[in-house]
């Protein structure tokens, strides 16, 4: 394990094969930026990795736990420290029989999972529930899990009768007390999410959602207090969504302000057809507006068929992980308190063995510490359509500049490749005094340049990271 210079930085890069020997400490919002996450140890930390959410056409307990360890083993070997896993889905679903029964197999499957993480030093989000009707919500496509709890349909009538009704609330209060009583005390679990995208829940009457959101979301906390609590709402993907992220995202108890959005050609919002840089950097920005003092993380991103009818036909041609590189830094660059998480991990990540992708956006950010540095986020353009997205500190300023030219609609639609920036200046605020690195992210190279009122680009494709200290 290597810590960021200074101790601060903790982006918890593994060697391949080496398991964490220390127990790790839990993760908080940061109390000198509470637009950043720490450790413990006061180290910042900001979670890399994608939703591994569930173990696709897995059947057995043993193949998951070979599964997760799997995925994790090629997280950890690529520098990544942070997963996303439902609880609810069948393999993991403790109450498989009855309500209330809680099924030890399946609890050592749990126990399993975080053991895992702690070998490969991989935090979890773990979400408590998904389920969107009692009975006849079955899988959305293959391979997908379905979207139903029929073991509670002698319990409760509706989805309706759960949020409203006492014996709903108990039900769910139950289980996440089991859960946190067994887990809370385990730094490993970053943090409890309520609910997956609460808002597509079968309701007449959406009110009764915020209602109920607000308060699992305190008694949750005092179950577990030592953990990050939170909740999460459909894809951001249309005019009618805003409200609701902008109410959910300012609750006092929703420790992370998250967001969910895809690239998709189905969506009513325009900015979900965007090149993936701009769509996921909107969702940020909006999102920073309405929580101005807690983090903000993109945590479903990718890109689906329209409507949300499966994963992206373009992942089919996006070998070098175009869409990966730009939903991970876009959104840290604006502001975010992490790269953006990825959903398809799959169907995408690891069909096009893309892992490279994770250990590349560490070595960008290199030892530059947001919360040591008061990291300001900013964006501006350069000649020749280029996009600067910045990260300004107290001693240093951090750049991703992505070629306006090159997007999913020219290489992965029209079949055009990348093509060379060259000879490109930049001109900062202020005359740089100290270094000035580069770091090529699809090369994984670095390259110094040459201080002063303006500063002449390498030649780059794609994006470059440019690096300028005071």
């Amino acid at each position: 394990m290597t810590k960021g210079i200074g101790g601060r930085l903790c982006l918890f890069l593994l060697v391949a094969g080496t398991a964490c020997t220390r127990e790790q400490p839990f993760v908080k919002v940061s109390k000198a930026d509470p637009r950043y996450l720490e450790l413990g140890t006061g180290e910042t930390f900001i979670p890399v990795g994608p939703n591994i959410c569930f173990p696709r056409r897995v059947t057995e307990g043993d193949s998951l736990l070979s599964y997760y360890d799997y995925y994790f083993g090629r997280l950890a070997a690529n520098g990544g420290n942070f997963t996303r896993i439902w609880l609810s889905v069948p393999l993991l679903e403790i109450e498989q029989e009855e309500p209330g029964a809680y099924d030890p197999a399946t609890v050592a499957l749990i126990d399993g999972l975080v053991g895992l993480g702690e070998k490969h030093g991989i935090y979890i989000k773990f979400c408590l529930e998904h389920f969107r009707k009692i009975t006849g919500a079955p899988a959305p496509f293959p391979s997908s899990v379905p979207f139903d709890k029929p073991v509670y349909k002698d319990r409760v009538a509706s989805m309706e009768e759960y949020f409203s009704g006492e014996t709903g609330k108990k039900l769910f209060l139950a289980r996440a007390s089991f859960l946190a009583e067994r887990y809370g005390r385990r730094p490993q679990v970053f943090g409890w999410e309520l609910w997956n995208e609460i808002n597509a829940v079968s309701v007449a009457e959406k009110p009764l959602l915020l209602a109920w959101t607000t308060e699992m979301l305190q008694k949750v906390k005092e179950k577990s207090p030592g953990q990050l609590v939170m909740q999460t709402l459909g894809s951001y993907d249309s005019e009618s969504q805003q409200e609701r992220y902008r109410v959910y995202s300012a609750l006092e108890g929703n420790e992370i302000a998250q967001a969910h959005r895809y690239l998709d050609q189905g969506a009513a919002l325009p900015a979900c057809q965007a090149p993936m840089d701009e769509l996921a950097a909107d969702a940020v920005r909006n999102l920073l507006s309405f929580a101005l003092a807690k983090p903000v993380i993109l945590s479903e991103v990718g890109a689906v068929e329209p409507n949300h009818a499966g994963p992206s036909k373009l992942y089919e041609k996006d070998s070098s992980g175009m869409l990966l590189h730009d939903l991970l830094f876009a959104p840290f660059f604006s502001g975010a308190a992490a790269p953006g998480q990825s959903w398809h991990w799959d169907y995408y990540i690891e069909k096009q063995d893309l892992w490279w992708h994770f250990s590349r956006f560490k070595e960008a950010l290199g030892n530059f510490d947001p919360i040591a540095e008061k990291a300001k986020p900013f964006f501006s353009t350069g000649e020749g359509n280029l996009k600067i997205y910045g990260l300004k500190g107290t001693q240093k300023v951090l750049l991703w500049i992505r070629d306006g030219a090159s997007d999913w609609k020219t290489e992965l639609v029209a079949g055009l490749p990348p093509g060379t920036v060259a000879g490109r200046w930049l001109e900062p605020d202020l005359p740089v005094a100290g270094k000035v690195s580069f770091y090529d992210p699809w090369k994984g190279r670095w390259t110094s340049g040459a201080p002063g009122k303006r500063i002449l680009l390498p030649e780059f494709s794609r994006s470059i990271i440019v690096k300028m200290e005071y």
